[in-house]
């Protein structure tokens, strides 16, 4: 799943080098990916009012179907 994630956010960005993918693991076994773009191509992954964003999530989350898992992707800013 953070293959698919980074594979993704790489062709949205201008910046692909700089696209980063952490994982972990929440008590209640829910993965949590987090997602780090280069600042100037924040706005490009979460799109216009969360389309993107939303978007990304949901293809996350049907690859998760199959591993029987609840995943949830945040986009980290480190400003």
């Amino acid at each position: 799943m953070e293959d698919l994630l980074a594979y993704l956010a790489r062709a949205l960005v201008d910046e692909p080098d700089q696209v980063e993918v952490d994982s972990f693991e929440e008590d209640d076994g829910t993965i949590v990916l987090e997602l780090r773009v280069a600042p100037e191509d924040t706005g490009k992954v979460i799109g216009r009012g969360g389309r993107t964003v939303a978007a990304l999530r949901t293809v996350v989350k049907a690859s998760s179907v199959k591993e029987n898992r609840r995943v949830l992707v945040d986009v980290v800013d480190d400003d």
